[in-house]
């Protein structure tokens, strides 16, 4: 069954991220995997969604087409109007330069540089960037800046992580796993962070992730299963990542 388009929600009046048939099937020799069937979403400006579900769903595939990382086998992407699907290679490298952010469960931090000079690999080529201590402050690091990665914890480390992401302004945040490999209570101030990020900047922000707990912060939840989304969800009433507990 093709999946549906969820409703709108309430508060939101403009899409940022319009998704339409969406299929990616993987060619392995003989064998071809299909990792979405027919996924079809709109994601609103300065929402917050969660992609919920297990390994293997299409979460992550989902999230790379998207993001401009991959690209599909059927279907479209449109941001703000404009097709992302189907660019060329310079308009996508564009796209994930100027609009987009990523946050992955392992933080890809360089080792040999402090928290600030981290983020400001970003902030030299973005268009319009926050200064790195801004960032960092963000996500509640002013006091680590000039710390290496090895002398941070590894939420303090992933919160690096968001920081980087959010430092050139993103229109779309986009995170896989970002508590994966943290412990509940460190996993909750990385959340708190992402929270914030999605307020103060209005970043229009979508999380993967198989902790159905983190689902409760959403604006709206999709879950996937089978390479579809089996149903979609609305949360009347949200709540917050200083709230929650797994």
């Amino acid at each position: 069954m093709p999946s549906a388009v969820p409703s709108k929600p309430v508060n939101s009046t403009e899409s940022a991220l319009s998704v339409r048939g969406l299929s990616k099937t993987y060619v392995m020799g003989e064998v071809h995997v299909q990792a979405l069937r027919n996924v079809s979403l709109d994601m609103y400006e300065g929402e917050l969604v969660v992609l919920l579900g297990p390994s293997g769903s299409g979460k992550s595939t989902f999230l790379n087409i998207i993001g401009g990382l991959d690209a599909p086998t059927i279907g479209t992407v449109a941001f703000r109007g404009r097709a992302v699907g189907g660019a060329a290679e310079h308009e996508l490298t564009r796209y994930r330069r100027e609009h987009v952010g990523f946050v992955f469960q392992f933080y890809n931090l360089i080792p040999s540089l402090t928290a600030r000079e981290n983020v400001a690999l970003v902030t030299e080529i973005a268009r319009n960037p926050m200064p790195p201590e801004e960032a960092l402050a963000l996500v509640g690091l002013e006091e680590r800046l000039d710390h290496f990665p090895a002398q941070l914890s590894g939420g303090e480390q992933q919160r690096v992580a968001i920081a980087r992401a959010i430092a050139k302004r993103p229109d779309i945040l986009l995170c896989d796993e970002p508590t994966g490999a943290l412990d509940s209570a460190t996993g909750l101030l990385v959340l708190d962070a992402l929270e914030r990020a999605n307020k103060e900047l209005g970043t229009t922000t979508a999380v993967i992730t198989h902790n159905a707990v983190i689902a409760d912060m959403a604006d709206r939840v999709f879950y996937f299963a089978d390479g579809e989304i089996a149903r979609s969800e609305t949360n009347t009433k949200k709540r917050h990542a200083s709230e929650m507990a797994w």
